[in-house]
Parts: C-alpha cells; sequence; structure tokens
C-alpha cells in the first residue's frame, strides 16, 4: 500500500483532484459520472455490509418512494457518512444476521452486496420495531403484486427462524395478515 503524507490529500481534496468518501477513503471526481457508483461506495467504505431497509426495498419496486440515503446493514457499529457521491446510513444487527444478500452486478463489472427482497423486509421490521400494528404496516404501502409474484414464501419463513426473535415472528405474522400472504 502506497503511503503519502497526510497533508497531500487535504491539498488534493481542497483543488477536487480527490473526493473525501470518509476517513482514509477517496475516490476521484470523474466516478461522479457513474450511475451506480454510490451503491459500489455503500459496500466497500463500511465493511462488512450490504444494501438494504429501504434502500432494497425501493430497488425491488416494493415501496413507491424514492430513497435519497442509502441504508446498509452491517455487523459494525451503526454509521452514517456524508460526502458528494450520497448520503450513507448503516444499521447494526448480530453477526449472525449477516446473511440473505446477493452479489449485484453494476453497470462497470463491479459488484455491490444487496439483500434478496425477503432479507430486506425482514431486516425493516427487526430494526424498526414500531411497525407493530396493522396500520404501520399499511403505511409501508408495499406492492401487493409484486410482494406476491416475486416474494419466495419459503426462503422468507427460512429466513425468520434464523434472527430467532419471537418480537420479529409477530410483526412478520402481521406483515402477511395485511398484504395476504
Amino acid at each position: 500500500m502506497l503511503q503519502y503524507p497526510s497533508g497531500n490529500f487535504v491539498r488534493w481534496t481542497s483543488k477536487e483532484y480527490l473526493v473525501r468518501l470518509r476517513r482514509s477513503w477517496y475516490a476521484f471526481p470523474e466516478y461522479r459520472d457513474h450511475t451506480d457508483i454510490p451503491e459500489y461506495f455503500a459496500g466497500r467504505i463500511y465493511r462488512p455490509s450490504y444494501i438494504s431497509l429501504h434502500s432494497a426495498l425501493s430497488f425491488y419496486g416494493l415501496i413507491p418512494e424514492s430513497v435519497v440515503q442509502i441504508t446498509s446493514v452491517t455487523s459494525l457499529k451503526t454509521a452514517t457518512f456524508n460526502n458528494s457521491f450520497g448520503e450513507y446510513s448503516y444499521k447494526s444487527v448480530r453477526s449472525d444476521l449477516m446473511f440473505g444478500y446477493i452479489k449485484k452486478p453494476l453497470t462497470d463489472g463491479r459488484t455491490t452486496s444487496f439483500a434478496t427482497m425477503e432479507k430486506a423486509l425482514l431486516d425493516l421490521l427487526y430494526l424498526y420495531p414500531f411497525y407493530k400494528t396493522e396500520a404501520e404496516l399499511a403505511n409501508l404501502r408495499l406492492d401487493h403484486d409484486i410482494l406476491h409474484e416475486s416474494l419466495n414464501p419459503e426462503e422468507f419463513e427460512s429466513m425468520v427462524m434464523r434472527f430467532r426473535c419471537q418480537a420479529l415472528e409477530k410483526r412478520v405474522n402481521l406483515l402477511k395478515k395485511v398484504y395476504d400472504l
């Protein structure tokens, strides 16, 4: 690994030769022209992590809102980073819950870790326990058609059991009732 005096990075970022992503992480400004580079950076600047929660649900078309912040799940402590490529939020889970993601190919041949639809839903219900009533779950406005066509019920149930969390199981049962799963 090359070592540069830290003053060089300060100078290079002030002259916009480099963009600071987070402490000790930099990128060239021309990467702003790459459409899915923010997703790539999400998986690189804080590892291990994978894109999940609202970001993944939006990608799958399951929620109607577009998402500005890229939300990821990590086994590290909860963190947030802001830079000119975007806002990155990382929510912490136990290390045994770091499963249920795939390598999603990006346009330039790179890949990034992305939760499956099933895991993104479970991460949401696990990390946001306020989704505990039928009304709150209905307010998610999940797309019924996509949910019924694309959600794998067996995989979903298998993942629920891996969490070993009764509160999550209750929220999942409410979700099934609200969305006729």
